[in-house]
């Protein structure tokens, strides 16, 4: 089911990538203030169903680059992977953990075993949610 509007043609290339600009910003603003990986994916699945109703799903595959199914299992990977330090350091399981890298000068960049745990939500929710709009769109086709 693609629509032949030009209107919806334009508004899809134009809001795509303002919507996946501001899922990147709820995802990573999302332990400490409202926001995060499934809020995060949703906004991102928003962007790419736009574009799948104004280009259909071959073209959505395509810009999406990666199989929607792979995309799932990333995130699952990603969020168990986010245990691997209490684990190894004999903490209960969802315990944090944060890690400073120095940048240029006197900055740092905290990383943190929450934000691993949003990635790997986004990526899930980013993934099951295309895996089904494309597989509706394929078989309407």
């Amino acid at each position: 089911m693609k629509a032949n509007t030009l209107i919806l043609h334009t508004a899809a290339l134009f809001i795509m990538p303002l919507q996946l600009m501001f899922s990147l910003f709820l995802l990573l603003r999302g332990h400490d203030e409202p926001g995060g990986g499934f809020i995060g994916g949703l906004v991102a699945a928003g962007a790419f169903v736009l574009y799948a109703f104004a280009f259909g799903a071959t073209a959505t595959r395509s810009i999406l680059r990666v199989d929607p199914r792979d995309l799932l299992s990333a995130g699952l990977l990603f969020a168990l992977a986010s245990t691997i330090p209490a684990f190894l350091a004999g903490e209960p399981m969802l315990t944090a953990h944060w890690w400073e890298v120095p940048l240029i000068g006197d900055s740092y960049l905290k990383l943190s075993t929450p934000l691993i745990f949003d990635i790997g939500v986004y990526a899930a929710v980013l993934g099951t949610i295309m895996t089904f709009v494309i597989n509706l769109m394929e078989s309407e086709e």
